[in-house]
């Protein structure tokens, strides 16, 4: 395929332009107005270095909140209400906690947490944090499209306490009319939740239809 690059305008080539791994484009910036931009698209950001790679997998890896399956040793974490969940009180805390547990491996670099924490203050990133005994032990976070809620990353520094976390968000989203989580990518943890794969064509659509709502 020809690479596309892109420069300082905020535009994106059609996704069907993408590689057969999904990578899209490469280069522009993380600026909220762009980032804003690829997830109403169906893109996201995934890279380690610069310059910034650009992707758009098809197949798409998401979770309809109302298959999402709850494995009977998760319910007995949470009847026990070991843990306290809060929405949106440490954003960066959480995203920064994402990045350190996967030292070495990770693509969330310093520039990408400041650009998706400037997208939070924008109204657009939330988190999910799970806390014991007064210290963050878990937590997630992502990007909301319309009724699509894009998944980034998660942490957990106790057994349990991510799960938790995204039995939380589930019910919150459930609860808000939310047609679809996107985990981006295969993840043989997010299977056990009922994760499956669909269409890119078929995620857009449901992007557009929640887009318009």
């Amino acid at each position: 395929m020809d690479i596309y690059w892109l420069n300082n305008e905020i535009v994106f080539p059609p996704v069907e332009k993408g590689s057969a791994e999904g990578l899209l484009a490469v280069g522009g910036d993380l600026s909220t107005e762009r980032l804003l931009l690829a997830y109403q698209s169906g893109i996201f950001p995934w890279y380690e270095e610069p310059p910034i790679l650009w992707f758009s997998p098809d197949p798409r890896y998401v979770l309809y909140p109302e298959k999402f399956k709850v494995a009977k040793s998760l319910r007995k974490v949470i009847a026990k209400e070991k843990f306290n969940i809060t929405f949106n009180t440490s954003f960066k805390e959480v995203i920064q906690n994402c990045a350190e547990r996967r030292k070495g491996e990770t693509w969330i670099i310093p520039e990408m947490i400041e650009a998706y924490t400037k997208l939070h203050e924008a109204g657009h990133a939330f988190s999910v944090e799970t806390w014991f005994e007064g210290e963050l032990v878990g937590g997630l976070y992502g990007v909301v499209v319309g009724t699509v809620f894009c998944g980034e990353s998660m942490f957990h520094k106790v057994t349990d306490a991510s799960k938790v976390a995204f039995y939380y968000l589930v019910q919150e989203l459930i609860k808000k009319g939310f047609t679809l989580i996107d985990a981006q990518l295969h993840n043989p943890h997010l299977e056990t939740f009922g994760c499956e794969f669909i269409p890119l064509k078929a995620y857009q659509e449901i992007l557009k239809t929640g887009l318009d709502k």
